[in-house]
């Protein structure tokens, strides 16, 4: 059986960690800024760990 190619906007979009985690960015960060708060802008710009369900199906597509 061939081995499976990665995905690659998978590749653009995540990134692991030394301890295996998977790394993501916030959504809702493109359009529509005026109306939300600085506050809120600021914390969407962080990164934040993919949640453990969709970990497994990330791992395989990175």
């Amino acid at each position: 059986m061939p081995k499976l190619k990665t995905k690659s906007g998978s590749k653009k979009r995540f990134k692991k960690t030394a301890n295996g985690y998977i790394k993501r960015k916030h959504a809702f960060k493109n359009h529509l800024l005026t109306k939300k708060s600085k506050k809120r802008k600021r914390r969407l710009s962080l990164l934040t760990l993919l949640n453990k369900s969709d970990q497994k199906n990330i791992k395989i597509q990175i």
